[in-house]
């Protein structure tokens, strides 16, 4: 047998190279089919244990000259590599990613009240709109802090079906009339397709609440209006999950999305919910849309309202929302969480929204 040389040995070597990488592309494109049809199934990208079973099958076949160990590093490196190209193609394809805008998403509402613009935004109001004159009252109090986006709910989602369900269109009427009387924009629930159109009537910023997050009828059905959707995390739900639900509105047309993070539920019981801050900086990351922080679901006190808000600002928030009434003892819903006018506008002062002599900073 004619000994080869070492010029012929390396040209052998450089063709196995080719091969090699050929090979890798091809197992590449099957790799990024496979996460596309996870991703549509809302599975996970890492499955343990099809790795394990994929390694011990590789092992099996090794005939050497590499030991099993080599083997083992070499195809994790590759499995891992995998991952990567699975999560970067299929977040590069959703509308919500950076990937596939790099510039933070504006949301501009009438009279140049712009949300995700730099500025942080204050959402303020009763849990549950229940008079003329209590939304007089606490309309004209938030008018004279500054405040441009005024929350109230016409529709109430309760735990208890015989507790306090909202005045539905009436409540909506109330919203209208106020905030065209002291020039403030509506941030009012939505919880049904059937409801959407009407709602929107009134509505500045439609609200998709937590419970909902998983309804997407609804949410195809809010892709179809232009008017922009503040849409609440679940209270159960992934980072993923979340962003996914936010796609839903996205894709059939309706850009005007903002994401609220308004506490998980955990074992914790000295608040109503716990407040995920790292939810802030790792969706700013992810995605271009405006994010805001709903302090008062997430806490259900308001002893502690002021560091939280500090720490969502400080953490990247575009905004925070807060419950209000003039007065909390009387509130038909959710007293405990609101905070008194006087205390609001405290919390305005400490977060930097008002200096000492009341004068607003948004």
């Amino acid at each position: 047998m004619k000994k080869r040389s070492l010029t012929d040995l390396r040209k052998e070597i450089d063709g196995i190279n080719l091969s090699i990488l050929d090979l890798l592309s091809k197992r590449g494109e099957f790799v990024q089919e496979i996460g596309f049809l996870k991703a549509e199934k809302g599975m996970e990208t890492f499955n343990p244990t099809r790795e394990a079973e994929m390694l011990e099958g590789i092992l099996k076949k090794n005939r050497g000259p590499y030991s099993n160990d080599s083997i083992k590093k070499l195809f994790k490196h590759i499995f891992e590599a995998s991952m990567t190209l699975i999560e970067e193609e299929v977040h590069k394809e959703f509308l919500f990613s950076r990937k596939s805008k790099a510039d933070n998403s504006v949301i501009e509402l009438s009279g140049s009240v712009k949300i995700g613009a730099g500025k942080p935004v204050i959402m303020a109001g009763p849990c549950s709109v229940e008079s003329l004159g209590q939304m007089e009252k606490i309309g004209s109090y938030l008018s004279s802090c500054g405040v441009k986006i005024m929350r109230g709910g016409a529709f109430k989602p309760r735990t208890s079906p015989y507790t306090f369900q909202g005045l539905r269109k009436k409540g909506l009427e109330i919203l209208r009339e106020i905030a065209d009387k002291y020039d403030l924009r509506i941030i009012t629930e939505v919880m049904d397709p059937r409801h959407l159109d009407m709602v929107a009537e009134y509505a500045d910023i439609l609200q998709i609440g937590a419970r909902n997050m998983y309804n997407y009828e609804l949410l195809k059905e809010l892709g179809r209006v232009k008017t922009p959707v503040m849409l609440k995390r679940g209270f159960m739900s992934t980072l993923q999950e979340f962003l996914y639900s936010a796609e839903y509105i996205l894709s059939r047309g309706n850009g005007n999305v903002i994401l609220c993070e308004r506490g998980i539920r955990t074992f914790e019981r000295w608040t109503r919910n716990t407040l995920d801050i790292s939810a802030i900086p790792i969706l700013k990351n992810e995605s271009h849309l405006p994010v805001i922080v709903d302090i008062s679901h997430a806490l259900g006190r308001t002893d502690v309202a002021i560091p939280i808000a500090k720490a969502a600002l400080a953490a990247g928030a575009d905004g925070i929302m807060v419950e209000t009434h003039y007065n909390p003892a009387i509130a038909l819903s959710d007293g405990d969480q609101q905070l008194s006018l006087p205390e609001f506008r405290g919390l305005l002062k400490e977060i930097g929204m008002l200096n000492e002599d009341g004068i607003d900073l948004m």
